[in-house]
């Protein structure tokens, strides 16, 4: 008899309307009541992925139709959030491909896709936005088919279902010149191409850990599949860690998934997913089996970090004013919290008591922790993002990143020779419309700050999407930042005196009346080199009537920074200050004597 029960991932690049089509099922199948006020893209339950657009956290949800239970789950949708990626993956037996119907397939929409033919799912695919004006619909399918032939799917995978839709009005049709309806092909589509689960829920036990939640009230909750048997209430089963150990415990209680939450259950059978608490510690990959017959299943494999970070307390003149929590054991426990969950991070102790090397997936996945830190009230800084190398065969080995550009024509030439200059290698050049996609392979470190410079170089144009590709042989060296920056000399309010005085030395990074201190980066140098300069000088008052008295300046306004940019920018020697109100970049050392002499010993 075929269960009642699909398990089915759904795979999109950022901004393709993931989330919105999954709030287009929940309102058709019943989850949500009629009279029922609920928020768009309901499964972004985080700040940030709200205002970012972007799934950052893997969540999963239950719709009913046609009297089976489909288990959703909702996958991160930039590379950066790779292990998050694979371990929910783990938990599916079906994958709904969504593509944009004007850009087609993107570089997170490929590096997901893999995981998810290594996972053997079976595949839906979705054209969203079908009723953009320049939609292309028929391009996008072929695009999508040749990219299952470069990841090297299989022929059932291969011939997969092609719907198309808009998952902001929630329709979905087999007919590319259809205008509405409901989302009713899609569930069939799910129904007829996604297997039941085959797992036997008359053997031994067997659940593997995917991922984990904390609650205040009954501690660690693990989430994962029931591949084997049945897990129940206050039963004795043998707890087999990554590591190898293995030890008796008793599950306390379970969860099971129900639309919107989560009810307490005495048993769930296999092929189901669930959570379980009374288990601590409890870590990602962690098996429970049964105790007669103990068959841990193989580990979550994780990719390894490729970027690395150096946390430190902040010493700057301005610390203290505006975080909560300030001090080395403040930003441990903080980073110790985290690794409870997140299993892509790495924290080693730093070259000092007070620093620590926080190792991640990606400038997106470490800016995304600092941002979390800075909305809870932690105050800190933080230095230049470096590469994490290889060694094999005695060669250095670097991360490599394939990045795509949309850019127009008319800029391509640009574009090119600015990832050239970062040792990046074209693959290939398409045209799509008005612009051109460009496909690089660079290396990770090729592309620290490269984003700014593309923007200008396209007047803001161009379009940016990289992922990690493999470790390559070493490319070596890259030109770093090749304009200074402005030093302030004093502590002080600036002034638009001053600033209207230095405008001709470069850009600025402060308004007049904005705090600064010795050593506080306040602009960018228009030439090579830095300069030490005071943006707090005011105007000397006199007796005598200027002729320029009534003069109205009138400045151009600050380049400001978030976390990402701001470690994008900061070259060797500098910080960035990041505190709940405030994000500054800085010199490591304040006074311009202790920079001088650090470069003396340097030379």
């Amino acid at each position: 008899m075929s269960r009642k029960l699909r398990n089915l991932a759904i795979i999109a690049h950022v901004d393709h309307g993931k989330t919105t089509l999954v709030d287009g099922m929940l309102r058709q199948t019943g989850v949500f009541r009629s009279n029922q006020e609920v928020q768009d893209c309901f499964l972004d339950s985080l700040d940030l992925e709200r205002e970012r657009g972007i799934t950052i956290l893997a969540k999963n949800t239950v719709i009913t139709f046609d009297d089976t239970k489909i288990n959703i789950i909702d996958t991160p949708g930039h590379a950066d959030f790779g292990g998050e990626v694979e371990r929910v993956l783990s938990m599916a037996d079906g994958a709904l491909l969504l593509v944009d119907a004007t850009e087609g397939p993107m570089p997170q929409t490929r590096f997901v896709l893999s995981k998810a033919f290594q996972h053997k799912l079976a595949p839906i695919v979705l054209v969203n936005k079908i009723d953009k004006q320049d939609s292309r619909a028929q391009e996008v399918v072929n695009e999508v088919f040749d990219l299952f032939i470069d990841l090297d799917a299989d022929e059932s995978q291969i011939n997969f279902p092609v719907l198309y839709g808009s998952g902001r009005d929630g329709w979905a049709s087999y007919d590319p010149d259809a205008k509405g309806g409901d989302l009713q092909p899609l569930f069939e589509a799910i129904l007829s191409h996604v297997s039941a689960p085959n797992d036997d829920p008359g053997g031994a036990l067997q659940f593997r850990v995917s991922t984990l939640e904390w609650s205040d009230y009954v501690g660690r909750i693990a989430i994962g599949r029931v591949h084997r048997g049945i897990l129940r209430v206050g039963e004795r089963i043998c707890h087999a860690s990554r590591d190898g150990t293995r030890k008796p415990v008793t599950v306390r209680g379970i969860y099971a998934f129900t639309g919107l939450g989560r009810d307490e259950a005495e048993c769930i059978e296999a092929g189901d997913l669930c959570g379980i608490y009374g288990i601590d510690p409890i870590d990602i990959g962690d098996s429970l089996t049964d105790l007669e017959t103990v068959e841990p299943l193989e580990p979550i494999a994780i990719d390894e970090p490729t970027m690395s970070i150096v946390i430190r307390v902040n010493d700057s003149p301005f610390a203290g004013r505006d975080g909560s929590f300030l001090t080395s054991r403040h930003i441990k426990d903080r980073l110790d919290k985290e690794l409870r969950t997140n299993v892509a991070l790495s924290v080693i102790p730093g070259d000092t008591t007070d620093s620590f090397e926080v190792s991640g997936r990606g400038i997106m996945h470490i800016g995304f922790l600092l941002e979390s830190m800075r909305r809870e009230g932690y105050e800190f800084a933080v230095g230049r993002p470096r590469v994490i190398y290889h060694e094999q065969d005695g060669k250095r080995l670097e991360p490599i990143e394939f990045l795509t550009v949309d850019t127009p024509e008319a800029s391509t030439g640009k574009v090119i020779e600015i990832i050239g200059e970062r040792r990046g290698e074209l693959v290939t050049m398409s045209p799509k419309g008005a612009f051109q996609r460009l496909e690089f392979t660079v290396p990770a470190r090729g592309l620290i700050g490269v984003r700014n410079r593309i923007l200008n170089a396209t007047a803001g144009e161009a379009i940016m999407h990289h992922v990690f590709d493999s470790y390559g042989p070493y490319r070596g060296e890259i030109a770093r930042r090749n304009l200074g920056v402005m030093v302030s000399m004093a502590t002080g309010r600036a002034t638009a005196y001053s600033l209207d005085n230095l405008r001709d030395r470069g850009t600025f990074f402060v308004n007049s009346q904005t705090q600064t201190y010795e050593g506080m980066i306040v602009g960018e140098h228009c030439k090579e080199g830095d300069i030490v300069c005071n943006v707090s000088r005011e105007k000397k008052l006199t007796n005598v009537r200027s002729s320029t008295k009534e003069t109205f300046v009138k400045l151009l306004p600050p380049r400001i920074f978030g976390v990402e940019s701001a470690l994008e920018y900061v070259s060797d020697g500098e910080l960035v200050e990041i505190t709940p109100d405030n994000i500054r970049l800085r010199k490591k050392h304040l006074k311009e004597k202790d920079r001088r002499r650090e470069e003396r010993s340097e030379a």
